[in-house]
């Protein structure tokens, strides 16, 4: 008998186990899908709503699941690698440290790029392009914080056109990251991944599908009378003319760059229809959403940025791209719909910032815009510091409105370094472009508006960053005569769309303001892990189920 209970006892215990281990077991979807538009102003999915289709991705996207209309980037400058890095990491610059695409840094003493890493090799390519690894981010992503609460048994992949835009939001311990060599117009990686590519991206790459893109060219995908509704005339003098000066209008011929000039493409919605292919090759060849752990698929648009750098947001361009987006985005979700199975993935759909009108554009149209010439502003300020302290080439930097010194310069000279960051301040609030400028250190303890002064401490990280911020009135941009760019604190450079879709989220939308740091918490919760390290988000908890 006493042998029967101690049977009966252990059988209870292995079928408790059983149970626990099953009950804290939570459903997660088969996959989850970034999507990360580089430059896509809020304005976009309402004021093109007209044009895009039904089957397409951003009304399906708007219609069957939430959307947060009022969500704003919490630092400054809004640029590239700091809106990918804030989108999965749910962190700002002053924790991440990415504080820009580039930036000068203050122990090294030069430029370093956001992604940069000289101990990878690039495989793929003998090309130095990719010299690439997220080593300079200093927090996990929400990709690392899947792949540490599965054990690493989810498979995580980033892709883009861009190398910042695939390899930070993958995270440090991604599976892959694969980005666009333009001077071979094959995907690569670096050895920080792998030492050589999979056999799959070696025969996506040898389909050459640049090429074919070229020979189409590029002309208005609807009747041109359909654009004057949306945009300006398609001849500007204040438009780029990145095709060549011959090549300023519709319809673009592509032809001549075939097996020559691979670059172009990023300028062109092709750079997106391959985003898309290079995508649709990773989950199937990888066969992402097919395993027992939830994969996520990183994916940045990068041609957006390009496009919108040439021609502005009230460009042809620009709006014959994002109708052909939305039909890529669109045929994305399909293809995921009959891959992975319908409402068997979530996505979300974000940008890494939005863009400032042209100035040409703003002033043809009275409305207030300028340009702040840099160059000009570095090296006038620079002699002054030279006549009235000694000290030649004082200022060793201008990036990211920031004004860095050269401090082992100006020790040396023994010069009073108060005195030359108030004749740099002076100097820069003379400029008709510049609003205010104060010292980086002391930017909480200013009197700017409560929040710049948020939105600039939270990009400051002492080590990458400048001894004095400066800040541009309202449509002025730093630039030339054509195009436009952003960077600013602005709503039209800070407000974003931010879009959720699929297994777990709700049918609906939102006023409320929310936060590009929202997100990674948000999809955190979702899938019931750690939020990312730095994460100073909230999780939109009405986007939920």
């Amino acid at each position: 008998m006493k042998r029967f209970f101690s049977f009966l006892g252990c059988l209870l215990l292995l079928v408790g186990a059983d149970a626990q281990t099953k009950a804290v077991s939570y459903p997660r979807p088969k996959l989850v899908v970034g999507i990360v538009i580089d430059q896509m102003r809020w304005d976009y999915l309402y004021r093109f709503n007209n044009l895009y289709a039904t089957n397409g991705g951003f009304k399906r996207m708007m219609g069957e699941g939430f959307t947060s209309n009022n969500t704003l980037i919490p630092y400054a400058p809004t640029v590239t690698a700091c809106g990918h890095t804030c989108v999965y990491t749910g962190s700002v610059p002053a924790i991440h440290g990415i504080v820009g695409n580039t930036w000068w840094d203050n122990q090294l003493m030069r430029n370093v790029y956001c992604s940069e890493d000289k101990t990878v090799s690039t495989v793929g390519s003998i090309s130095d392009a990719g010299q690439m690894s997220p080593k300079n981010m200093l927090s996990t992503t929400v990709c690392d914080e899947l792949r540490l609460a599965t054990n690493f048994k989810s498979k995580v992949i980033g892709i883009a056109i861009k190398d910042r835009g695939s390899i930070l939001p993958a995270g440090h311990s991604a599976n892959a990251a694969y980005w666009y060599d333009s001077k071979t117009g094959d995907f690569i990686t670096s050895t920080y991944y792998m030492n050589e590519l999979p056999a799959w991206v070696n025969q996506f790459n040898k389909r050459k599908l640049v090429d074919s893109f070229y020979q189409i060219g590029w002309n208005t995908v609807l009747n041109k009378s359909v654009y004057t509704d949306y945009a300006t005339d398609d001849v500007k003098a204040y438009e780029a003319t990145p095709f060549g000066k011959d090549m300023n209008s519709f319809p673009y011929d592509l032809s001549k760059f075939k097996g020559k000039d691979y670059g172009k493409i990023a300028t062109t919605p092709y750079g997106n229809s391959l985003t898309v292919e290079m995508a649709k090759a990773a989950v199937i060849n990888e066969k992402m959403g097919k395993g027992e752990a939830t994969d996520f698929l990183a994916v940045s648009f990068s041609s957006p940025d390009y496009i919108g750098h040439s021609y502005g947001p009230n460009s042809w361009e620009m709006v014959d791209d994002y109708i052909r987006l939305d039909a890529e985005l669109g045929k994305l979700l399909s293809f995921l719909d009959a891959t992975v199975g319908k409402n068997q993935y979530t996505v979300f759909l974000t940008a890494d910032h939005a863009v400032a009108h042209v100035p040409g554009f703003m002033k043809e149209h009275k409305l207030p815009a300028g340009l702040f010439e840099e160059n000009i502003t570095r090296k006038e300020l620079n002699d002054q510091i030279k006549e009235k302290f000694a000290v030649t080439n004082a200022i060793e930097s201008f990036s990211n409105y920031q004004v860095s010194l050269n401090h082992n310069k100006i020790d040396s000279a023994k010069a009073d370094i108060d005195a030359i960051k108030k004749l740099i301040i002076t100097g820069l609030l003379k400029k008709e472009a510049v609003a205010n400028a104060v010292e980086t250190s002391k930017i909480m303890t200013s009197t700017l508006n409560k929040t710049q002064r948020e939105m600039f401490a939270n990009g400051y990280f002492p080590n990458r960053c400048g001894d004095i911020q400066f800040i541009l009135k309202p449509g002025y941009i730093e630039g030339g005569s054509t195009g436009t760019t952003h960077g600013l604190w602005a709503p039209y450079d800070a407000h974003i769309p931010l879009l959720f879709y699929g297994w777990g989220i709700k049918k609906g939308s939102t006023n409320k303001e929310n936060y590009m740091t929202d997100i990674a918490p948000t999809i955190a919760a979702l899938l019931n892990i750690q939020m990312p390290s730095g994460s100073v988000g909230k999780v939109i908890d009405e986007a939920l189920k």
